[in-house]
């Protein structure tokens, strides 16, 4: 077996065992594009062209992590994936560390988790990308100025059709 065929096969592998997804991968755009010194990431569009990136790490990722590195990569998110079996992992979670914090209040508001749902644990994440925003993806450089280069120039935007 080839190396790109087999290190798809593993992404496709380790997304359905954590995610639950039978995602295929049509067209891998970037392999193993660093994110940190402990992170990376691998960019790839499925055969229905829905763009994704899937981000493992040797340290503990939040949500609020992720999403900042999502931003730092140039990208839009339209979905972070919750885990296998666990459609509301994110609003759970958030309202476990919300009742640490204030365990007498009863009537909690989508406002009040807001702040603790980028507390809530996410590693490794599955984001589902809305747009690139402006045609380029950058990768972490610890010898840049700001930290980012641009990896690939790749333009898309996900459109919503009715």
């Amino acid at each position: 077996m080839s190396d790109p065929i087999f290190r798809e096969h593993t992404i496709e592998k380790a997304i359905n065992t954590a995610f639950g997804i039978p995602l295929t991968i049509g067209q891998m755009i970037i392999y193993d594009m660093p994110l940190s010194r402990t992170s990376s990431a691998q960019v790839f569009l499925t055969p229905d062209k829905h763009l994704y990136v899937y981000i493992e790490a040797r340290s503990n990722f939040n949500l609020g992590d992720v999403k900042k590195l999502i931003s730092r990569m140039g990208l839009i998110a339209d979905k972070y994936l919750p885990y296998r079996g666990q459609p509301d992992y994110f609003e759970t979670e958030a309202l476990k560390k919300y009742k640490v914090v204030f365990p007498g209040r009863s009537n909690v508001t989508d406002q009040d988790l807001a702040y603790y749902r980028t507390l809530v644990p996410y590693h490794p994440a599955l984001v589902q990308i809305a747009e690139v925003k402006d045609g380029n993806i950058y990768q972490f450089d610890s010898d840049s100025t700001s930290s980012w280069r641009v990896a690939k120039k790749f333009a898309y935007r996900r459109l919503i059709t009715s």
